[in-house]
């Protein structure tokens, strides 16, 4: 099987590559290094993959490049691709816009141009159904942030695809993903950098947030298996298990870590969600998916990974 993955030099994509390249599939990675944060950290997530002798990279941007030459063979796209976080949507909506529904346009056209694809698998975010989110994929979808809004325009361009031209798409809700590999934006990323380093970690808003986090392997298990038991115009949400709070997984860093965090409090972020855990019924049913990963395994694996970092 010829694949191609969007955003494989990011974090959930470098997992998923190396994911398919185990499973004997040939992988095509597709980057354009914007520059939402170092180069260099993800060029430190291609560095295994570039070696592996099934795998072909390709820096171009899916907004302005020529893609049929790509799509050569190509059989299933899995787009990861996007311009992702909250805060910088409201500042920089161009780059948001073209990133999230211009370049998921482009692709899916080369896709249903190519007449090879069979499988479009489109990975979308909790951030399209709110500020609450606790229901099933039939919710209404009712985004708070402007970057809500352009991944939730990029899935109902993936389903006017799957209805107008017959392109196979399918599309995942990821909830809140953590564990190696994290954008050094994020979260999680930045609680144990600075636990790690004795530097006072800003909680916005309370820090009573709710979130069911997903560990990074559990996404890239999922993503497989809705690829493995693919279904045309599915949607499914894909989460975690263990709902916790933003100062509850402080709590527990200090704990993995063996440091006590210093926190201090910054206004509450618009757009931030007060609660999102997945309602995974669905994945559960017909994928077979069920998270396989303790919120506390997974923190233990990422405090690792940037131990080992700021080592190197």
């Amino acid at each position: 099987m010829r694949c191609m993955v969007t955003g494989a030099a990011g974090f959930i994509g470098s997992h998923l590559c190396e994911a398919l390249l185990l499973d004997g599939a040939e992988v095509v990675g597709i980057d354009a290094f914007i520059p939402y944060y170092p180069r260099a950290v993800k060029m430190a997530n291609l560095a295994g993959l570039r070696q592996h002798p099934q795998f072909a990279f390709y820096e171009l941007d899916l907004r302005e490049a020529e893609l049929a030459a790509v799509l050569d063979g190509v059989e299933v796209i899995f787009h990861i691709a996007a311009m992702p976080g909250l805060l910088a949507s409201w500042s920089h909506f161009e780059s948001y816009m073209t990133c999230n529904v211009l370049a998921t346009q482009r692709l899916l056209q080369a896709a249903s141009e190519s007449g090879q694809v069979r499988q479009f698998i489109h990975a979308s975010t909790s951030s399209i159904y709110g500020s609450l989110v606790l229901g099933d994929e039939q919710t209404k979808p009712q985004p708070v942030s402007p970057y809500g809004i352009t991944k939730l325009a990029g899935e109902h361009l993936a389903q006017v695809y799957n209805a107008q031209f017959g392109l196979p798409t399918s599309i995942l809700r990821y909830f809140s993903v953590y564990g190696p590999r994290q954008r050094p934006d994020m979260g999680y990323y930045l609680f144990i950098e600075r636990i790690l380093q004795g530097r006072p970690i800003t909680v916005f808003g309370s820090g009573d947030q709710l979130r069911g986090n997903t560990y990074v392997g559990d996404i890239v298990r999922a993503t497989q298996l809705a690829h493995q038991r693919f279904t045309p115009g599915s949607v499914y949400n894909i989460g975690g298990a263990e709902e916790v709070s933003a100062n509850q997984v402080i709590a527990l860093l200090q704990d993995i870590i063996g440091k006590e965090a210093i926190v201090q409090h910054g206004p509450a972020r618009p757009g931030e969600q007060s609660r999102a855990l997945a309602d995974m019924r669905l994945a559960r049913e017909q994928l077979g998916f069920v998270p396989a990963t303790s919120l506390r395994q997974g923190l233990e694996a990422q405090v690792a990974w940037q131990r080992a970092l700021a080592q190197d």
